[in-house]
Formats: structure tokens, C-alpha cells, sequence
């Protein structure tokens, strides 16, 4: 088959023939139909990206994939050749200990994690992939006839997914979303509304993006200005009610002025998810914290039930794919793939077929 290989060492990235996979115990191998290139790949490539512990050279990156299961190995006792599945890049051990190993396929894993890595090292650039039995969850029948590149949209929305529930989002609650200018915020505003969020504050500075998402049924858009006290009073402004829930998904930030402006917009005893990546340390106010009874909340990914139910939510016509814009690239050509996917306010960009 054909595979992308990626040797971090040297920077090298061939299109390479490589023998097909065989399911092992506890995996199937899975026909890939479309799979996601993240923004910063181009940068991950590179070797920019210091903080991310790759796989052993060399071996093929993606995370995440829409396909069609090819092959079972022993063990696996719900999956079957011909079922039309989601594989999904966020790997959890399923040992009965305090503090499971966990990785990210293809790309990275956290420190002490390393050695999942070695035992799945390859992700899904590939016209086939090895998955584990934990990470791959069969599409409900009412989507099965939809192609991957119409479905690729789920695993993108599954990360800002993991954040509401672990928010305790409930339906009829007030949200604002940090960051919904990026990739992961933009889908995080349309999956509040799909969980029956009250109203959806989209928050960030492209304001062609915000545009977009303001034609969504209960979004309302804020352009944050850099100004603490002014964005946190404009959030509650355009709330017009109480704020339960703040979920941060800014992507790269510098400084922390956003994401204090959200917090400070929450209602007393509200919660603060913390999903992005900035790069600044995050001055807490202990008393004011103490006194309204707020939670910040760290999280990374989400639960393993999470692609079950983001599905079905699809299924049920709740989750609207189509607010998730997206570009399909042939495998061959990730490396424009990649520059795509790096442009600012690009769409999901997505390989494969």
C-alpha cells in the first residue's frame, strides 16, 4: 500500500510503498476514506514543535480517520469486516491503574507515555491503518450511506466535545467560546448549540470567521479588543444572561488577556474549561477566585465514549456537519494539505481516497 513516512531525525517525508498491515490482537485494520490534517503540521514536520514526543523513526503520521474496517484481529468481538467506522487519534490504556498511559496516534504522546508509541507508532496518511479496538467506533446506520469527507467534520468537533462534558455543559446553560476564530473553537460553538446550549458567545478577533458563525441559530459574536475589563463586560453584555460555562480553545495565544476576560465574565460558581494552547502563564486572582466560587479546569481530549455520542448527535440531525467547513485533499498530496491547513481561518483540511 501507499503511506506517508515521516523520519524526525532528518525531516524526511516520502510517499513510500510499504507492505500492507495485519491486525494484531486487539486491532483491526481500517480502510482509510478520509483523515484530518491538523493546522500545525507543517510546523510538527519540521521539528518546531519541541514540546511534542513523536513516534520511533520513522513512521506515518494522522491521528484521526473515516473508513471502512478491513481486517479483525483476535480478540475483537464487536467489529466486523465491512462496517463502516471513525478512528480516532486519542489513545487511553485500558489498565485498571491510577494514571493510564495515554497518546495521541501519530503525533505525540505525554511524558511516561512513550511507549504506546512503540506499539502503535503509525497513524492514518495511509491508504490503510492499525487501529486499536479502543479507539474505533462504528458509525450509527442512519450515516452509514455518507461519504468520509462529509463526515470528517466529527473529529474535529470531538475535542472541543470533550471539553463541554467535562464541563458539565447542560441544556439551556450559557457558553462562550474563546478562541472560536480557530479550527477546534469555531467547531466547539456549533457543538454547544447542538447540546442544547441556551446561547453560544463566540469570542476571538477574526471577524470574518465570527461573521460565519453568527448565522448559526442562538450564536452571538463578540471581537475581543485586548481589554480585560471591556471583553468581559462586552461577553456578559452579549450573553444577556448569566454565564455558566467558558471553554478555552485559543490556539497559540501570547498573552492571557481572552481567556481572563472569559473567566471574569462567568457567573459566580461558573466553570472554565482550559483546552488551547497559549504559551503565556495564566495569572489567577486567589481571593476573587475564592470569593465567586469559579472552577478552571484543565483537560486534555476527551472520554472514550465521546465518538459514540458525538455520532449519534450527528445522526439525530442535532449536530450539523455542514457549519464545519472542510476541504479534501488525495493522499498523495498532503504536503499541500499541510500548507493549507496552516493559513489562518482555513477550513478542516482532510486527506485520503
Amino acid at each position: 500500500m501507499k503511506a506517508w513516512r515521516l523520519t524526525m531525525a532528518t525531516g524526511s517525508l516520502e510517499f513510500a510503498d510499504v507492505p500492507a498491515p495485519v491486525a494484531r490482537p486487539g486491532s483491526v485494520v481500517v480502510r482509510v476514506e478520509a483523515a484530518p490534517v491538523v493546522s500545525y503540521l507543517r510546523e510538527y514536520v519540521a521539528g518546531r514543535l519541541p514540546d511534542y514526543d513523536p513516534p520511533p523513526d520513522p513512521f506515518t503520521p494522522g491521528t484521526s480517520a473515516v473508513g471502512v474496517v478491513e481486517e479483525v484481529g483476535a480478540e475483537v468481538y464487536g467489529l466486523r469486516p465491512g462496517q463502516r467506522v471513525v478512528a480516532t487519534g486519542h489513545y487511553t490504556s485500558a489498565e485498571n491503574v491510577a494514571e493510564p498511559a495515554q497518546a495521541l496516534l501519530g503525533i505525540t504522546a505525554p511524558p511516561g507515555s512513550g511507549a504506546v508509541l512503540e506499539t502503535w507508532r503509525d497513524g492514518t496518511f495511509a491508504e490503510q491503518v492499525v487501529a486499536p479496538v479502543s479507539t474505533v467506533t462504528p458509525l450509527p446506520a442512519a450515516l452509514d450511506g455518507i461519504g468520509g469527507a462529509a463526515l470528517i467534520g466529527v473529529t474535529r468537533c470531538l475535542v472541543p466535545y470533550g471539553g463541554l462534558l467535562r464541563g458539565r455543559l447542560q441544556a439551556g446553560e450559557t457558553v462562550v467560546v474563546n478562541g472560536a476564530t480557530g479550527g477546534f473553537g469555531s467547531a466547539g460553538v456549533t457543538v454547544a448549540v447542538a447540546m442544547g446550549a441556551r446561547r453560544v458567545v463566540a469570542a476571538g478577533r477574526t471577524r470574518a470567521v465570527l461573521e460565519r458563525l453568527s448565522t448559526q441559530n442562538r450564536v452571538v459574536t463578540v471581537a475581543l479588543s485586548g481589554d480585560v475589563e471591556a471583553d468581559a463586560e462586552a461577553l456578559r453584555r452579549a450573553a444577556g444572561a448569566p454565564i455558566d460555562l467558558g471553554l478555552d480553545l485559543v490556539g497559540g495565544a501570547g498573552d492571557p488577556e481572552s481567556t481572563l476576560a472569559s473567566l471574569a465574565a462567568l457567573r459566580r460558581g461558573g466553570r472554565q474549561v482550559l483546552m488551547g494552547s497559549m504559551t503565556a502563564a495564566l495569572p489567577i486572582d486567589y481571593t476573587g477566585l475564592m470569593m465567586t466560587g469559579k472552577e478552571v479546569i484543565g483537560n486534555f481530549m476527551y472520554p472514550r465514549s465521546a465518538p459514540g455520542r458525538l455520532l449519534e448527535l450527528v445522526a439525530a440531525g442535532l449536530l450539523d456537519l455542514d457549519g464545519i467547513p472542510t476541504e479534501h485533499f488525495p493522499l498523495a498530496a498532503l504536503r499541500e494539505a499541510m500548507d493549507r491547513a496552516a493559513h489562518s481561518g482555513a477550513p478542516l483540511v482532510a486527506v485520503g481516497g
